[in-house]
């Protein structure tokens, strides 16, 4: 890090999965002399005077230090050097010279790439994929400096033996001894949940023969439904409506997935196990349907997994894909493959990229002369005039200056 002044990060977001993806990064930054990390943004709620964002709801259950936290009103009145964030609308402070998104999920719905989403500096690219469907949309070329193949920070601890599965288990009161089934469904509108999700939970839990953890979307579009609370009647020694933020925990424990068009089925690619998609006919045409649609059914979509448009076969569906957990096994590997880069050490990845740029003087806009940045001075960051650093800062590792 430069000697003479402290390098200034901030992390914004309105989902607790937004900082999710962000924390092991965090997690890192913080062994840096010379680095200042902080977090803004919160939970996001309309109001007479618009849009609010409430960081306590939802930096305090998450474990964060309210110390690191500013208000959206108080990163309105500074600068930073860095502003990392894994959702589209970004919670922008007053001026900023890097911009880095870092998404919060891979899903075949590919909501991330759009024109919308081209405000950055950077993009920390999950996999050969997105990397592919950003050049498909003609929104990054091949070999584009802003793309970095970092992978998918959140996702590490499934493959760097972190997790213990037992203890997990034991956490939320299961025993092992039942094939454990995680539901998760998208928080789009006409999700699985608010079209056949109930009935197939009645008959899993009637069905006497598994463990049942539910992770209901922590934003969902819809919100006139309060899900945890109408699902408790099933809660019992067998089946839990999870609290639990953090999904990849969820994801280790269970033997199966279900779910229907959320990014967790690529995130769950990783571990190899049998998926079962719940079919959502109306949300994927609603999807389609979008002026900006990416959505690819094609390239590995619902693939991975057997999809269910009968809620009467869950039961059925999920004990035969238990009972062949290879099945599909060849198709989810190499979903993986493409869909990931760096499994189980994207955050090595990001750290060192991180570190390389932040070491670099000429990086940094508040080390340059102000008169011949004009950018960083009005407000703005390189992204907004469509100046991207790129490789190449006269020997040392970092990123040069924008010409």
């Amino acid at each position: 890090m430069p000697a003479s002044r402290r390098t200034r990060v901030l992390f914004s977001g309105y989902a607790p999965v937004h900082y999710l993806c962000f924390r092991p990064l965090h997690e890192r930054m913080r062994e840096l002399d010379g680095v200042e990390v902080f977090l803004s943004g919160g939970l996001k709620r309309d109001s007479e005077a618009g849009v609010e964002h409430d960081e306590k709801a939802m930096y305090g259950p998450l474990g964060v230090p309210m110390d690191e936290v500013l208000s959206v009103a108080q990163i309105e009145e500074q600068d930073f050097d860095f502003l990392f964030a894994g959702n589209t609308t970004l919670i922008e402070p007053r001026s900023v010279h890097t911009k880095v998104q870092h998404f919060h999920g891979v899903s075949f719905r590919n909501r991330a790439i759009r024109p919308a989403n081209m405000s950055c500096d950077y993009y920390f690219l999950t996999g050969a994929y997105m990397a592919r469907r950003f050049v498909d949309a003609g929104l990054l070329q091949d070999g584009d400096p802003r793309a970095v193949k970092v992978g998918f920070m959140k996702t590490d601890p499934l493959l760097d033996g972190s997790l213990d599965r037992k203890r997990l288990l034991s956490e939320v009161g299961f025993d092992g001894s039942r094939p454990v089934l995680l539901y998760a469904p998208t928080g789009q509108k006409r999700n699985s949940l608010e079209t056949m999700g109930e009935e197939v939970l009645d008959r899993l839990s009637a069905s006497g023969r598994f463990d049942v953890l539910v992770k209901t979307h922590d934003h969902p579009k819809n919100t006139d439904v309060d899900w945890p609370a109408k699902l408790s009647r099933l809660e019992g020694q067998h089946f839990r409506v999870t609290r639990e933020a953090d999904v990849v925990k969820l994801l280790f424990q269970a033997d199966l997935l279900i779910s229907d068009a959320s990014s967790v089925s690529s995130e769950f690619s990783l571990l190899d196990r049998p998926m079962v998609f719940l079919d959502v006919p109306d949300l994927l045409e609603r999807t389609e349907g979008k002026t900006d649609s990416m959505l690819d059914l094609g390239t590995w979509g619902r693939r991975a997994g057997t999809v269910v448009a009968d809620p009467s076969t869950i039961v059925d569906v999920v004990s035969a894909s238990l009972r062949q957990p290879d099945g599909l096994g060849e198709i989810r590997r190499a979903m993986a493959r493409d869909l990931f880069f760096n499994p189980g050490t994207a955050t090595d990845h990001a750290f060192a990229w991180f570190k390389s740029v932040a070491a670099c003087p000429g990086s940094l806009a508040t080390d340059l002369d102000p008169d011949a940045d004009a950018h960083r001075w009005s407000g703005r960051s390189y992204a907004s005039s469509g100046r991207p650093g790129v490789p190449g800062c006269h020997g040392c590792k970092g990123f040069r200056r924008p010409p």
